[in-house]
């Protein structure tokens, strides 16, 4: 086995090995709000999972640059609400398009040819071209923090209000995400991205 003291490595390595080790990463498409411009902020981040199903709570890390809040972390902390949307084949060039780094007062949106739909619950509005989206309100805002205690990382556990599937990716008989039909696609590493070639089942044990 090739080993490395995580001390010795540079943030740069450290985020190397990690972002292509947990692998694949599916990726959560935010759409967030500024608080007084009304400024809709489209971002993906595939720091992403779920976390519980006492509560449905979703796991989002959006990390800092520079030691300062991304526009999606600080929308987020100012206004509470969010909506994440599932990123399928037919939307990976538009979600790749929002990755793109704008000032505090653009939009994403001006880069697409997306088109957005009134949300139910929360005030930001969502994507009308995704298979899946979830309306969210924030649940915990926890400042990861590093030796020095400077907050590197905003991770934040959000409380999924809304759940909508198209019809096409979802059995209403058996309340099943149809994976097949939903085609996502996940992060690797770098500018590499995967999706679900091949499906099979395992059993598990009584």
């Amino acid at each position: 086995m090739i080993h490395y003291r995580s001390q010795d490595l540079s943030k740069k390595q450290q985020y190397k090995f990690l972002s292509g080790s947990v692998i694949p990463r599916p990726i959560a498409w935010l759409t967030t709000q500024s608080k007084d411009a009304g400024v809709l902020n489209i971002a993906p981040f595939s720091f992403f999972s779920g976390v519980s199903n006492e509560l449905p709570l979703l796991s989002i890390a959006i990390l800092r640059r520079d030691g300062k809040c991304k526009d999606s972390a600080r929308n987020i902390l100012e206004t509470k609400e969010l909506v994440v949307h599932i990123v399928d084949e037919t939307l990976v060039t538009e979600m790749n398009q929002t990755a793109a780094s704008l000032a505090f007062d653009e939009s994403e949106l001006a880069l697409t040819s997306l088109t957005t739909t009134p949300s139910k619950t929360v005030a930001v509005p969502s994507i009308a071209e995704a298979n899946i989206r979830f309306e969210a309100t924030l649940h915990q805002h926890i400042p990861v923090t590093n030796e020095d205690g400077q907050v590197i990382t905003d991770l934040f556990l959000v409380n999924v209000t809304d759940f909508y599937f198209k019809e096409s990716v979802f059995d209403q008989e058996r309340d099943y995400i149809l994976s097949a039909k939903l085609h996502p696609v996940a992060r690797l590493a770098g500018n590499q991205y995967a999706t679900l070639k091949k499906e099979y089942t395992i059993t598990r044990p009584e």
